[in-house]
C-alpha cells in the first residue's frame, strides 16, 4: 500500500454491467486496475466491490477522478467510499488489564502489516500502562469504576475528536459501551471477545468451557453495535481443545485465537476490505 492510488469500495443492487462500467471509468481516464474482489448476493439482490486503482497515470486530477465518478455512482443507485493510497488510519486502542492484544497490535503496526497511526492508548487500568510507554505512545488512564462511567466515556470521546481517530479499537477493554457512543462511531470501532458467548458468560467463561468439556474454543472480531458482542462479524478464529488440556491451557489458546481475529478483523477494515451490509460484514480478503 506504499504505491500512489485509490481504493473504491461500492455497493449497489445487483445489475447487469456493473463490472465494466466500472472498469471502463476506470481505463477511460488511464487509470490502472492492479485488483477487483466483487460479490453478488443473490439472496439479497445486492453487489458489492473493492477495487484498488494505480493513479500514476490519470489524464485528469485524482480528486477530479474522485468527483466524476459520482455521474456513474448515481446512476448505479450505489453507495461508495474512496480512499487515497498511501496512507494511516489513525487509530485510538481501549484496554483494561490484559495486554496481549495490545503486544500484537503494536507487533503487527510495527512490521507495518497494519497501516495504523495509534494516537494514543486508554485503560481504565493501569496495567498497560508500561506497554503503552515502551512503544512511546501517550497512555491515558480513566477512572470508570461506579458514578466516574459517564464522565469517563465523555473523556474518551474527547481523546476521539481532538486526535481526529478513524478506528477505535476495543483490545480486551472491559466495558460495555453506551448506546449514544456506538451510535456516533458506527461502523468505526472493532472488538474482540471469546466466542462461548451468549453459552458462557460471566468473569471465567474457560473454567465454565473446561466444566462442560468444549471441543473447541475461539474468539469473534467484530463491529461494535448497542447489541452487545452482536455487531458484524469481520473475522473468527477457532482452536481444538483437547481432554488433556486444562482450563489454564484453554486460556493460552483463547488468548491466540482473540490474537490472530483481531489482528485480521483490523487489517481487514484498514485496507478497506469489509462493506457493512444490514447485520453482517462482506469482507474481501488478502
Amino acid at each position: 500500500m506504499s504505491r500512489r492510488g485509490l481504493i473504491l469500495k461500492l455497493s449497489c443492487h445487483d445489475q447487469p454491467g456493473i463490472v465494466a462500467k466500472v472498469a471502463n471509468y476506470v481505463a477511460g481516464h488511464r487509470g490502472n486496475l492492479v485488483e477487483l474482489a466483487q460479490f453478488s448476493d443473490q439472496l439479497g439482490g445486492k453487489f458489492f466491490a473493492r477495487l484498488e486503482i494505480e493513479t500514476m497515470d490519470l489524464d485528469v486530477d485524482v480528486q477530479d477522478f474522485i468527483d466524476g465518478f459520482g455521474t456513474l455512482g448515481r446512476s448505479l443507485h450505489a453507495d461508495w467510499h474512496f480512499r487515497r493510497l498511501p496512507y494511516r488510519m489513525k487509530t485510538a486502542v481501549l484496554v483494561t488489564k490484559t495486554d496481549h492484544c495490545l503486544n500484537e497490535i503494536l507487533w503487527r503496526a510495527e512490521l507495518d502489516e497494519l497501516p495504523i497511526e495509534i494516537t494514543s492508548i486508554i485503560g481504565n487500568r493501569s496495567n498497560c500502562r508500561a506497554t503503552a510507554e515502551r512503544a512511546n505512545i501517550p497512555f491515558h488512564e480513566i477512572e470508570m469504576d461506579g458514578d466516574n462511567r459517564e464522565a469517563g466515556f465523555a473523556r474518551i470521546r474527547e481523546f476521539i475528536v481532538e486526535q481526529d481517530v478513524e478506528l477505535i479499537v476495543l483490545a480486551r477493554f472491559m466495558q460495555i459501551l453506551p448506546n449514544d457512543f456506538c451510535k456516533d462511531f458506527a461502523g468505526r470501532i472493532i472488538n474482540i471477545h471469546h466466542s462461548f458467548l451468549p453459552a458462557f458468560i460471566g468473569a471465567n467463561p474457560y473454567k465454565q468451557a473446561y466444566e462442560r468439556g468444549v471441543k473447541l474454543i475461539g474468539a469473534t472480531c467484530h463491529y461494535v453495535t448497542a447489541d452487545l458482542d452482536a455487531g458484524p462479524i469481520i473475522e473468527q478464529e477457532v482452536d481444538r481443545v483437547q481432554h488433556f488440556h486444562t482450563p489454564n491451557d484453554l486460556v493460552r489458546l483463547g488468548r491466540h485465537c482473540e490474537r490472530i481475529a483481531l489482528a485480521k478483523g483490523i487489517r481487514f477494515h484498514v485496507h478497506d476490505r469489509t462493506i457493512i451490509d444490514g447485520h453482517r460484514a462482506i469482507v474481501f480478503p488478502d
